[in-house]
């Protein structure tokens, strides 16, 4: 049911499931969920200036009649959700750029902000926003495009098997990029097997013959998931990129397309420096050279220079310079809570990734914080990490041991005992070494502890909240 039908010249602009998001002419969806209800707010958005509503429930006669006031279409299907991954279906087709989608068990975001920023030096783009990447944001991102769009980057998350290939039936991807396969939902999965297994249907996925993945050749299952999708009898196309070097990309070995970090290191302040090599690509002056160029990134950690590989191959394969690209990467910024630098008042630095958490970017994240240059001590808080199932404990003890670099660590929650135990068994001072239950025991821990000179880590699952203790602390 629509009421009133939209005449065929009105256009719909933005789409969007949160009340306080909505604009002037954009779409409402009105969800079903467990704790909240969105067609409790149509009134609301129709008064706002949404142009169009999607409901599931029929409308009580005044949200019809404020309807018909407002100019607004209310279009009534059986399921909100569905339809929303039905209009992407559809506006997928309309789209003339280049799809590309990017999953991964660690890196995702920062690889999708990467190659947005990078591809937006030359071309127009659309990315999903932040970490939307399930059956609701990516539809989103679609649908944020226009069809002239030229790059649209879509991340797809996923917690089991089929759920990248449902995403990838209606995005269709023209190109596809794997950061890695961890441990991330090994709850769910059972081994990192399944976790490549699932990753690899992005890959299986890409168009036959025109298709183009971007395989991580650092990663130990790159060439399981790249078998697992049939990537050479299928022929599509493989650019690889590697942080760490060449490595297994020698000479006739691979494609010759290939991009790879040399000389990489850490500055005082934790951001990657380093050289950007690659070769093979037709938009480099010869295919079959060599060619580099410096990159210090804006960004921190080592784990960055392999995610600022991957957007610069994703960018020469568009046809961008080395140089466009490099200055990109250079002018990349982290969102917030994810490595995000601040100060107290006192002068002390909070490394605020709280955003979300694994055992490998959890281990990242020390490796960088650790290299950071502070007159006074590193102490990292850190807490629990979800979906690890039977692995948590192993898991937990593995971040622990990862841990002992430390001057001070100061364990969140009940898992993160195991990351306290961890510490301890690998050497790290029992005094040195604290466990508590809750954000507020943490932050009255370090109230009393903290310095100017000092530096701190605040890392966790989103669900823990660790991000109040950044807040806390710096404000």
């Amino acid at each position: 049911m629509v009421v009133p039908p939209l005449a065929s010249k009105e256009l719909l602009c933005g789409v969007t499931w949160d009340s306080r998001e909505v604009t002037p002419g954009c779409l409402f969806v009105a969800l079903m969920g467990e704790k909240t209800n969105g067609h409790r707010f149509v009134s609301a958005v129709i008064s706002a200036g949404a142009g169009a509503v999607l409901v599931m429930e029929p409308l009580p006669a005044a949200d019809l009649m404020l309807a018909r006031e407002m100019g607004a279409a209310v279009i009534e299907v059986p399921d909100t959700a569905s339809a929303l991954t039905d209009l992407a279906r559809e506006w997928r087709g309309h789209l003339k750029g280049k799809v590309v989608a990017i999953t991964g068990s660690t890196g995702k975001t920062t690889t999708k902000n990467l190659v947005r920023d990078v591809c937006a030096a030359g071309k127009s783009v659309v990315a999903t926003k932040a970490n939307q990447n399930n059956e609701l944001g990516v539809p989103r991102t679609l649908l944020a495009a226009d069809a002239d769009t030229q790059v649209v980057v879509v991340e797809m998350g996923m917690r089991g098997l089929g759920q990248i290939s449902a995403l990838c039936d209606f995005v269709r991807p023209d190109w596809g990029l794997v950061t890695n396969a961890g441990e991330s939902h090994i709850e769910l999965l059972g081994s990192r097997e399944n976790i490549a297994r699932a990753k690899a249907e992005l890959f299986a996925a890409l168009p036959d013959g025109t298709g183009v993945a971007f395989v991580n050749s650092q990663d130990d299952y790159a060439a399981f998931m790249a078998e697992t999708a049939a990537l050479a009898r299928r022929h599509v196309e493989e650019v690889f990129f590697n942080g760490e070097g060449l490595g297994t990309l020698e000479p006739g070995a691979t494609p010759a397309a290939a991009v790879w970090a040399e000389d990489a290191a850490l500055d005082e302040e934790g951001h990657p420096v380093f050289t950007l090599c690659a070769r093979g690509f037709e938009g480099l002056p010869r295919c079959d050279e060599v060619f580099r160029v410096p990159v210090a990134m804006a960004l921190r950690g080592f784990h960055n220079v392999c995610n600022g590989c991957a957007a610069a191959a994703v960018g020469l394969r568009l046809g961008l310079s080395l140089e466009v690209i490099a200055e990109a990467l250079a002018s990349s910024l982290p969102e917030s809570g994810r490595q995000e630098v601040l100060k107290t008042r006192e002068g002390t630095v909070v490394v605020n990734d709280a955003y979300n958490a694994n055992p490998d970017s959890m281990r990242a994240a020390l490796r960088t914080f650790t290299a950071m240059e502070v007159p006074g001590r590193h102490i990292a808080v850190l807490g629990d990490m979800g979906e690890l199932g039977d692995f948590a404990e192993t898991c937990h003890r593995g971040v622990g041991r990862a841990a002992v670099e430390c001057d001070r660590l100061i364990c969140v929650g009940e898992l993160a005992r195991f990351i306290a135990e961890g510490a301890r068994e690998a050497g790290m001072a029992a005094d040195q070494v604290i466990a508590v239950d809750t954000v507020g025991q943490a932050l009255a821990v370090l109230e009393d502890d903290i310095s100017g000179e000092d530096a701190l880590l605040v890392k966790a699952s989103h669900f823990m909240g660790l991000g109040r203790i950044a807040d806390g602390l710096v404000n």
